[in-house]
């Protein structure tokens, strides 16, 4: 493809070097420069791209999108100096990929908690409905009926758009995807044209990267921001700030909840250890899934089914099949009575929320134990508040190791307990491994063991290593329960 029709409708503020050149692909990693690949030099948190501007054109980059020209051009390379790296690649992947966004409907998902729920079963319910989906989420990236792995909640722009493209290309009708606030501020979404946007909750989380809960917001909104007139924006009106995502917003605005008046409204008529009874828009679906924030999940995939032209009782009969996501509230039954819950809970408000969930499940004497850690390199607020809610909801809480990386996992525990009273129903294990057997073998007949913060994880990173760690499997095994057979 030409330069030129890549950067036609590109506000460009200098240019040198070649003035036309064949691209053959799009790049922003200098080690795997190739010849004819247009390079971006992307500022990253821990690197700067146009240090490395060099080595992309020694290894054969023909030319590069900056924010600033090199000292020492590359004779032949054609440079285009524009004023956000970024957004350039956003928008000029998007047109290299033909438009993908243009050749389906593409929904996003943005808020703390629910997004990787509502996203999937918004991909399960419409191929139950005979249409052919893609899924972009934190646990799996979906082309159709073909499985690929996820490296990113949100991935890379070229990534993002090469995968809607084979979308198109094999006839998928839609694509749902998660939209982190990281790739909101990295422009990863630019270029990319929805059919409507999803609103799901916000809560303090990823102030390591933010800064402050006023920025985390306003990423977020940003995304309203950008949708076009004729888009769609389903916001959940029991949350505070989904008036204010929705203000300026050019996409039609649309509300679900449980407790406020809205255009979705959402009752539970029951709630037990099997599933709920759900009553929406006034007609009553039975669903598999438990607790009020899978309530809400279930309130936003109806509305964004609606919304996108979904009949009302094929819709809900549809809900009534779908089944958990991986890792999010995925419970398993030990011979012995004794039920273990593995969820990604991460974050205080999702911790609080399947905490109340299994205590409104739990009857008699069964006692709710409770297996938590906070990631390293992460928002370090919020490990008292993590903290505190278990130990104030469970009758005992285990404190342990979740992803340290470069922290030291006993000072992760140590800013955790901080402030902590000594009631003796709470203790740190460091080894995640030994705090599931632990947790375990004090369970008896009745007990709950919620097991958060990894969900469908099946790794532990410590420093740069990842190694193999399953919270599922451990619990199966602690539990002296047999591993599934693989196929």
């Amino acid at each position: 493809m030409k330069l030129t029709e890549l950067l036609s409708g590109i506000e460009t503020l200098q240019r040198a070097g070649a003035p036309e050149t064949d691209i053959t692909s799009l790049g922003f990693d200098s080690r795997h420069a190739t010849a004819g690949q247009l390079f971006f030099a992307v500022k990253g948190s821990a690197s700067d791209g146009h240090d490395y501007m060099a080595q992309a054109t020694a290894n054969g980059a023909a030319a590069v999108v900056c924010e600033r020209l090199p000292e020492e051009p590359f004779p032949g390379v054609a440079y285009i100096v524009v004023a956000d790296s970024s957004a350039a690649l956003g928008t000029i992947a998007s047109r290299f990929y033909g438009e993908p966004s243009h050749k389906l409907k593409l929904v996003g998902v943005t808020g703390t908690n629910g997004k990787t729920t509502t996203a999937t079963l918004l991909y399960d319910l419409f191929r139950r409905l005979g249409y052919k989906a893609g899924l972009i989420s934190t646990v799996v990236y979906r082309i159709d009926n073909e499985t690929l792995p996820s490296t990113h909640t949100t991935p890379d722009a070229i990534r993002l758009n090469a995968m809607l493209a084979e979308m198109a290309e094999r006839g998928c009708d839609y694509c749902f995807m998660e939209v982190s606030s990281h790739s909101i501020v990295q422009e990863r979404i630019a270029g990319l044209t929805f059919a409507g946007g999803i609103f799901t909750n916000i809560t303090h989380e990823h102030l390591d990267y933010h800064g402050t809960f006023a920025e985390y917001i306003r990423a977020k909104k940003r995304f309203f921001d950008r949708l076009l007139k004729g888009a769609f924006a389903l916001v959940n009106a029991d949350d505070r700030n989904g008036a204010v995502m929705v203000q300026n917003s050019a996409a039609t605005t649309y509300t679900y909840a449980l407790r406020s008046f809205s255009d979705f409204r959402c009752r539970i008529l029951e709630n037990t250890p099997e599933g709920m009874l759900l009553e929406l828009d006034g007609q009553q679906v039975w669903t598999r899934f438990l607790g009020r924030f899978n309530a809400y999940n279930l309130a936003a995939v109806y509305g964004a089914a609606r919304l996108l032209g979904a009949d009302c009782d094929e819709t809900l009969q549809a809900l009534s099949t779908l089944t958990p996501v991986n890792g999010r509230f995925d419970t398993l039954h030990s011979p012995d009575g004794i039920t273990a819950i593995v969820d990604y809970a991460h974050t205080p408000d999702a911790l609080r929320n399947v905490m109340d969930t299994v205590n409104e499940l739990r009857s008699g004497a069964g006692r709710l134990i409770v297996v938590v850690g906070c990631g390293g390199d992460r928002d370090r607020t919020k490990r008292p508040v993590m903290a505190q809610i278990a130990a104030e909801g469970a009758d005992l809480a285990l404190f342990t190791s979740d992803n340290p990386r470069h922290e030291d996992p006993d000072a992760i525990l140590s800013e955790m307990t901080a402030t902590l009273p000594d009631t003796g129903r709470w203790l740190t294990i460091t080894d995640r491994r030994q705090a599931i057997r632990a947790a375990a073998a004090m369970a008896r007949k009745g007990d709950y063991i919620l097991i958060a913060g990894k969900g469908h994880e099946t790794y532990q990173i410590t420093g740069d290593t990842r190694t193999h760690f399953d919270d599922k499997e451990e619990a199966r095994k602690a539990l002296g329960m047999a591993l599934p057979r693989e196929d």
